[in-house]
């Protein structure tokens, strides 16, 4: 009988105690950092969803504000505000 290590029987290499050992406390510690990560997520998680809130709430009085329904998105240069010296058809 063999003691010392197992074998692994898909590979056809030979496992030690050793490799075994480190492969389990790779996974607790795998598993201790998830838990750790998804703990301080939903620790967090209130607060999100506050900002998210106060955000639609305020979009909500910006588009209530406006008449026109919506917000024109602002442009650079002096094109943009009339200043470029081209003609500019009226239709």
């Amino acid at each position: 009988m063999r003691y010392h290590y197992v074998e692994d029987h898909v590979r056809g290499h030979a496992v030690t105690w050793d490799g075994i050992s480190l492969v389990v406390l790779a996974a607790f510690g795998l598993v201790t950092l998830l838990l750790t990560q998804i703990s301080d997520v939903l620790s967090r998680l209130p607060q999100i969803i506050r900002a998210w809130r106060r955000v639609q709430h305020e979009l909500r009085a910006k588009s209530d504000a406006d008449p026109g329904g919506g917000t024109v998105a602002p442009t650079r240069g002096a094109h943009a505000q009339g200043k470029s010296g081209a003609r500019q058809d009226e239709s």
